[in-house]
């Protein structure tokens, strides 16, 4: 993933710039994975505001799969990896609630269980400069309207980690609101799970599926185009059912919504 320098970021007319911060982009293991133009709508977005964004190649996975199901101790190498990779930027941006919250809440109590205090330290240093892509925007930079064009029908799914774990509140509908030309329409039980959690999909698929049914169904009630979320985990399992129920309904993440312009539409 290619960056600018601040000089060189442009932005849509009317679109405030900032002064150059410095980002390193946690693109996460299953976006880089299965989602890759996630990441890199997350970049686009940033370098129009007139960010550095760096890609550091060395970062892996943030270790919530582990700590989730049990194996903590598992993670604590990557806790480790992770404060190395991104210890010397102004923030670090995921466009994933699941990956933010496991670091910002999940990492510090693992370096503590390994009784190492050096890594705790480290962990205090790191972790509160690690944003997801809507508080990063709109808490650091101070930006709701980003340039973004999206002329399509659209309702908003807050997942779960980003509501309840981070609290990002409505900063992904203040985004959403300022796209011009976008019909935001309010999706009907926004704030229950879709079901997805991670493992819990597998271990107990049966409540997961009726979850998603629930959730597929509230969407389909809105009439919107597309349901967008800040996670692509919870898309894959809310967009699944809509697939076999040929709803034609997709699935967007926010970032892609944000990186849209009438110039370079998605």
């Amino acid at each position: 993933m290619s960056a600018r320098t601040p000089q060189q970021a442009t932005g849509q007319p009317g679109t405030p710039t900032t002064t150059g911060l410095r980002v390193g982009l946690f693109a996460t293991c299953f976006n880089d994975t299965m989602w890759p133009e996630t990441p890199k709508a997350t970049v686009r977005v940033l370098e129009r505001l007139g960010c550095e964004v760096d890609f550091p190649q060395a970062q892996t996975c943030c270790g919530q799969m582990m700590t989730n199901t049990g194996y903590a101790d598992r993670a604590l190498p990557l806790v480790r990896r992770f404060v190395d990779v991104f210890g010397g930027y102004d923030a670090v941006v995921a466009p994933s609630g699941s990956c933010v919250g496991s670091v910002r809440h999940q990492h510090r109590t693992i370096a503590a269980a390994a009784g190492d205090a050096d890594l705790v330290a480290q962990v205090d240093a790191v972790a509160p400069k690690v944003y997801e892509l809507s508080e990063l925007l709109v808490d650091v930079l101070g930006v709701t309207d980003v340039g973004a064009y999206y002329p399509h029908r659209v309702t908003y799914h807050p997942t779960c980690h980003s509501l309840r774990m981070l609290r990002v509140a409505d900063r992904p509908l203040q985004l959403l609101r300022a796209v011009r030309g976008i019909d935001l329409v309010e999706l009907p039980g926004a704030q229950e799970c879709c079901g997805f959690g991670g493992t819990f999909a597998m271990k107990n698929s049966d409540v997961s599926v009726a979850m998603g049914m629930d959730k597929a169904q509230h969407v389909v009630e809105t009439g919107a185009e597309v349901v967008v979320a800040g996670d692509n985990s919870c898309l894959a399992h809310i967009g699944g059912i809509l697939g076999r129920q040929r709803t034609g309904v997709r699935t967007m993440h926010l970032a892609e919504i944000l990186a849209s312009t009438e110039g370079d539409p998605v």
